[in-house]
């Protein structure tokens, strides 16, 4: 089970959690579910596999966080809390950063270094997002935020990271854990394991 885990923005009448599984559905023929509700320890939400964070705030980034790190687990092994997808820009920059949830044990390799945990965003980047001042920018849903935002910035985020989950699903493996952009200048530093 993959949460996605967005501050509520209203896209065409409709919460921006629900339209993007819509549109994954109607793509790519899945099955998806969006449940439209706050995110919390309390809701029961804490039991997926993957969490992908899309918040307009910091505040926000480290309620989740704290919510994560008391995750345990749903009742299936597929539900078991391994990893956070975090993505964040500003106006013309940003980054998608994966973490683990705790310590994810990895199968043996004669090819890799394997690493078992990720610190998740907010213990790596925290004095960094305290200071930010994100929490002033409009939410990338409205319609006002065009001028405060760059047009592509969070289409190009979503498909790094994307592409990113593509290599794990497919390969069970990444070299990369994440990717700084920066739109103004068409640059991207990856983060590397």
């Amino acid at each position: 089970m993959i949460v996605l885990l967005a501050e509520i923005a209203v896209s065409v009448g409709i919460f921006e959690v629900e339209l993007n599984p819509t549109r994954c559905n109607r793509f790519f023929g899945t099955g998806w579910k969006a449940v439209n509700k706050k995110f919390d320890s309390q809701s029961g939400q804490a039991k997926a596999a993957i969490y992908i964070s899309c918040v307009d705030t910091a505040a926000a980034r480290f309620e989740i966080a704290e919510i994560l790190k008391g995750a345990t687990g749903g009742s299936h092994y597929a539900n078991v809390p391994r990893y956070w997808m975090d993505f964040g820009n500003g106006k013309d920059s940003g980054q998608v950063i994966l973490s683990t949830i705790g310590n994810v044990k990895q199968p043996k390799s004669e090819n890799f270094e394997t690493v078992e945990s990720l610190p998740f965003v907010t213990e790596e980047f925290g004095e960094l997002l305290r200071q930010s001042g994100s929490d002033d920018l409009p939410s990338c849903s409205l319609a006002e935020a065009l001028e405060k935002q760059d047009l592509y910035i969070n289409s190009t985020l979503a498909q790094m990271g994307c592409s990113m989950l593509w290599q794990l699903f497919r390969n069970g493996s990444t070299t990369q854990r994440g990717c700084f952009l920066n739109l103004e200048d068409f640059r991207a530093m990856p983060l590397p394991l």
